[in-house]
C-alpha cells in the first residue's frame, strides 16, 4: 500500500480527477468534503448554500466509482468565522476581500493538514492548478500551473514550508481538457459538471445584496464627492463599491466615472476618471514568505494584484512586515482588501494584502 492521501473533495471535476490520479500513482486515498454550508438554525441568510448537498452527493458517487472511502466534516463554524464574516466586514470598512484565499488559509489547508495528521496520513491533496517545486537549496515553492488560464497560484501564496511540504497537486501538471479527460476515462459521474463561477455562498443576489441581508442594517447613507471635491449625489452604504467600478455612476454624473477611493470611517466614495485610478506605488501589509531568501528587500519581482490581472514588474522594498512596491509602469485601480502575490520567472515568492495605492 502507498502513502496515504487526504483529498479535497469538493464535487467538481478538479478534485475529483485529482484523487484519480493519486491512485494511479499508487496512493492510498481517503476522499474528504469541508461541510461548511449554514445550518437550519443559522441565522446567515444565504440563497445559495456553498459545498451544497449536491456537491457532497456528487463527491460520494466519485469516491464510490474509484473506490475510496469518503468522509464529511463539519466546519461550519470556522467558514462562518473566517470566511464569511471576514467577508462582510471588510466590505461594510469599504475594503474588496478575497473570501477564496481566506478559506484556502483558514479552511481547507489548516483544517485538513490537522485531519491528516490525526489520521495519520501523509499528505493532504486538492484540485488547485498549481505545481510544487524544490530549489537547490531544498526550500519549496508554488510554480504556474501547465494551464495558464486556470492557474490558482494567486490563492495560495500564504502557504507555508510545512504546508508545502505535505502538499499533493495533481492538476497542476495538466490543461483543463486534459483534467477532463481523466475524469471521462475513470468514467467518473461528474465529468461534465461545469466550473463555479462565483463566491459559493453569494447567490444570485449578488454580492451586495448578500451584504444588505446580512448586515445592511449597519450600512450608513454617504456623499459621493468627484476630485474637484464637490458634492454630487448619495449612495446607500460603501458595501455597494470597489476601487475602480464604473457600475451605478452613471446617474452621478454625464462623464464616465470610476470609484477611485472608499472612505468608509466617513461614509465617503470618490469619484474620478479612469485616468485618476493609476497608481506607481501601493502599500502592502501582513506579508507571508513562500521563500523568505528571495522576496526581501530591493527584489525585482512581477506582482499580481488581482486574481485576473497579468504580472506587473515592481521593485518591493521591505520594512518589518509591510512593503511597499514601486511598479515600473503605473497599474488601475489598485484595490484596498485584495491580494499582492509575488513571482519570479513563475515561481511564487509570496504575498500580502493591498493596504491602499500611494499616490493616486
Amino acid at each position: 500500500m502507498g502513502k496515504k492521501v487526504i483529498a479535497a473533495m469538493s464535487g467538481g471535476v478538479d478534485s475529483s480527477a485529482a484523487a484519480a490520479l493519486l491512485i494511479e500513482q499508487g496512493y492510498d486515498v481517503i476522499g474528504v468534503t469541508l461541510n461548511v454550508w449554514p445550518s437550519e438554525e443559522s441565522s446567515l441568510a444565504c440563497s445559495r448554500t456553498c459545498c451544497s448537498i449536491t456537491d457532497v452527493d456528487d463527491a460520494r458517487q466519485v469516491c464510490n466509482k474509484l473506490k475510496i472511502p469518503h468522509y464529511v466534516l463539519n466546519m461550519r463554524e470556522i467558514f462562518r468565522r473566517d470566511v464569511i464574516d471576514y467577508f462582510l466586514d471588510e466590505y461594510m470598512k469599504g475594503r474588496t476581500p478575497n473570501p477564496c484565499i481566506a478559506c484556502n488559509a483558514h479552511v481547507k489547508f489548516e483544517a485538513m493538514m490537522q485531519k491528516a495528521a490525526e489520521l495519520g496520513a501523509d499528505y493532504v491533496a486538492t484540485g488547485h492548478y498549481a505545481t510544487i517545486v524544490e530549489d537547490e537549496g531544498g526550500e519549496l515553492s508554488l510554480k504556474c500551473s501547465k494551464d495558464a488560464h486556470k492557474d490558482q497560484t494567486y490563492v495560495l501564496y500564504m502557504l507555508g514550508q510545512q504546508q508545502l511540504s505535505h502538499l499533493l497537486l495533481p492538476c497542476g501538471g495538466y490543461t483543463k481538457p486534459e483534467v477532463r479527460d481523466v475524469a471521462q476515462r475513470y468514467e467518473l459521474p461528474n465529468f461534465k459538471k461545469p466550473d463555479s463561477q462565483d463566491l459559493c455562498f453569494v447567490g444570485a443576489e449578488g454580492y451586495a445584496g448578500f451584504i444588505r441581508s446580512n448586515c445592511g442594517s449597519l450600512a450608513r447613507v454617504g456623499n459621493v464627492i468627484n476630485k474637484s471635491g464637490r458634492i454630487i449625489g448619495q449612495h446607500d452604504g460603501v458595501y455597494n463599491f470597489t476601487v475602480g467600478q464604473h457600475k451605478g455612476l452613471g446617474k452621478y454624473s454625464d462623464k464616465k466615472l470610476f470609484v477611485t477611493e472608499i472612505d468608509a470611517e466617513n461614509a465617503t466614495v470618490y469619484v474620478g476618471e479612469n485616468e485618476d485610478l493609476m497608481s506607481s506605488r501601493m502599500l502592502v501589509n501582513e506579508l507571508r514568505y513562500m521563500l523568505k531568501s528571495k522576496l526581501c528587500d530591493g527584489a525585482r519581482v512581477g506582482v499580481k494584484i488581482r486574481y485576473s490581472a497579468k504580472e506587473a514588474q515592481a521593485t518591493i522594498n521591505i520594512t518589518d512586515d509591510e512593503a511597499t512596491v514601486v511598479f515600473d509602469e503605473p497599474q488601475r485601480a489598485v484595490t484596498p482588501g485584495q491580494a499582492a502575490v509575488f513571482y519570479q520567472d513563475g515561481i511564487v515568492l509570496g504575498g500580502g494584502v493591498i493596504v491602499r495605492a500611494l499616490d493616486m
